[in-house]
């Protein structure tokens, strides 16, 4: 029996959003040498959430190490904005801030300063794409064709679509859209069974830091729609 990729994706959310409201363990301060310093940011937004979510957190040498709290008179700013430290039980401190989305659109920049005072800034572009067709109530298995605003002439969407049946396979893949048109062919609908299916188009947007310590880092940016419908043969319509 599969688990459905939408119930990991609510399970996901769900447990960030408990993680986030746990703060009594100890916090685990930063190593004398920020050269040892691993950055991981992540910045996520979704249409129709108000805001959107910059989180910000420093690991000991490696990506998988444990996060750790900056210490005085290290700290860190986005936009020239100081973030305060919080620390969760499992995930250990982290620098959250939450802006409203449509004030957030266009480029920003992190920066972290060090014990030396020294600067490692990094710019990033947050901007959000819409879904311009509009999704009738019931779609046939025919090719899925879908004009999309706001992303660049070639560009790349997560398209994940599920059903209600723990027998098929949803589709979970990368897909190109080309000049805003984003085409699913309706050979890969065979594996979708009819009936009600919500469809997750996602930016996805990873690359390495390019101001970083000796030891790098990651920067995650993604945003994401949602559309659900009733998937049918063209003879029952």
């Amino acid at each position: 029996m599969k688990m459905s990729t939408l119930k990991q994706t609510f399970f996901f959310i769900t447990l960030t959003c408990l993680l986030s409201c746990i703060t009594n363990e100890p916090e685990t301060h930063s190593p004398v040498l920020s050269k040892d310093i691993f950055f991981d940011y992540k910045i996520w937004g979704e249409e129709g959430k108000e805001a959107v979510t910059c989180l910000l957190q420093f690991r000991f040498r490696r990506e998988t190490a444990r996060s750790i709290k900056l210490d005085s008179p290290e700290r860190v700013e986005i936009d020239g904005e100081l973030i305060i430290a919080d620390s969760a039980r499992i995930t250990g401190p982290f620098y959250e801030i939450q802006k409203p989305i449509n004030d957030f659109i266009g480029s920003h920049t992190i920066t972290v300063i060090d014990i030396n005072k020294k600067e490692y800034k990094e710019e990033f572009i947050f901007q959000p794409f819409s879904l311009l067709t509009e999704i009738p109530d019931t779609i046939v298995r025919d090719d899925w064709i879908f004009n999309i605003e706001g992303l660049q002439p070639i560009d790349f969407l997560r398209i994940i679509a599920i059903d209600t049946s723990f027998k098929s396979d949803d589709i979970n893949e990368i897909d190109t859209v080309k000049n805003g048109k984003l085409i699913i062919a309706k050979e890969k609908l065979r594996t979708l069974v009819n009936g009600p299916v919500t469809l997750l188009l996602n930016k996805e947007d990873e690359r390495s830091v390019k101001n970083g310590t000796e030891r790098g880092g990651k920067i995650s940016i993604t945003y994401g729609l949602k559309r659900e419908f009733i998937l049918a043969d063209t003879s029952r319509l």
